[in-house]
């Protein structure tokens, strides 16, 4: 495409330089009083060629400046607040480059902004859903419907957990999308943080007659970790692992010395994941049709381990259950 543009710009160029010549050539002739003698087929010759050579350059241009006139259209589209403009990669190859990287943009910008909705249409389902459950019961105490026994308490300080879980995940996603993220670190015993956080966990557990178990190495030495935040990613992976298991929950800490790293692993015997959906679990947003959560609880696990240095990834069999495995390094 561009060697052809340059050849037709060549013609176009060879045409009008013919033409300027016989103009040049008939004025000085009628200056000097001379007659002017040319061959009978040169003057329609130049014309043509002139002609042509001035409709190629207009052509030409028009070929090159099109596919910016289309992108320029479609900016001001998508600044309006429509993401779906998409243009043609035509024209010389530094232009398609260029409109590919746009199409790239909108395409992101339009992901983006569907995610964005469907986040805020589900947050807002999810923060109304244990809202309505508190509202009701409270009024149903108040009125005496509902007694205040100890198994509708428990049932309302769920719903305040999972309130709280939200409101947390939106703020620590919100803190690493603008880059603000912080991490307080210090000397943290992992296996203590991790029994804290099973212990918040027990009366769920029980409830639903789920077993709850963990095994640490005796061995593990303290890390330099912010504590909070390996706390809010045990949280997300417990509640996680309690939501969808049959049976087991399981928590395991070891220290694998040689790497420097304590593994920790929480894995469940429940449905399992999908294989075509095990490779988006840690993207923001992704969700099972019946999760209650908001879709960023994995995604800031991921964030908050790599944030520390570590690595976490799945593995998981359909009908047998899911394993979550992520790793933080140990510095001496």
């Amino acid at each position: 495409m561009g060697c052809g543009l340059v050849v037709l710009l060549l013609l176009a160029y060879s045409g009008c330089a013919v033409m300027t010549w016989l103009v040049v050539t008939t004025l000085n002739a009628v200056n000097s009083h001379e007659a002017v003698r040319l061959p009978p087929l040169i003057m329609p010759a130049v014309l043509v060629l002139g002609g042509a050579g001035i409709f190629i350059m207009v052509r030409a241009l028009r070929h090159a400046t099109q596919p910016i006139e289309e992108m320029m259209d479609a900016a001001q589209r998508i600044a309006a607040g429509d993401y779906s403009p998409r243009v043609p990669e035509r024209g010389p190859r530094d232009v398609r480059h260029f409109a590919r990287a746009f199409n790239g943009m909108s395409e992101r910008l339009q992901v983006n902004d569907e995610q964005r909705r469907r986040l805020l249409a589900d947050i807002s389902h999810e923060l109304r859903t244990p809202l309505t459950v508190i509202q009701g019961n409270l009024e149903g105490m108040l009125d005496g419907v509902y007694q205040p026994d100890a198994a509708r308490l428990e049932s309302l300080l769920e719903e305040t957990r999972l309130l709280s879980r939200l409101i947390e995940d939106l703020r620590t996603s919100a803190d690493a999308e603008s880059g603000t993220l912080q991490l307080r670190r210090e000397p943290t015993d992992l296996g203590i943080l991790t029994n804290d956080v099973i212990a918040s966990f027990r009366g769920q557990a029980q409830s639903a007659g789920v077993g709850l178990s963990v095994e640490a190495a005796p061995d593990l030495p303290l890390i330099e970790i912010d504590p909070i935040r390996i706390r809010q990613v045990l949280t997300n992976l417990i509640a996680n692992a309690l939501r969808y298991t049959g049976r087991d929950v399981s928590i395991r800490l070891q220290c694998a010395l040689k790497d420097k790293l304590i593994e920790v692993t929480v894995s469940d015997t429940g449905r399992g994941i999908a294989p075509s959906d095990l490779p988006y679990i840690f993207e923001r947003y992704t969700k099972s049709s019946d999760s209650r959560g908001s879709g960023l609880g994995l995604a800031i696990a991921k964030e908050l381990v790599e944030a520390h240095g570590g690595q976490i990834s799945a593995q998981s069999v359909m009908g047998q259950g899911t394993t979550i495995t992520f790793t933080l390094p140990v510095t001496y």
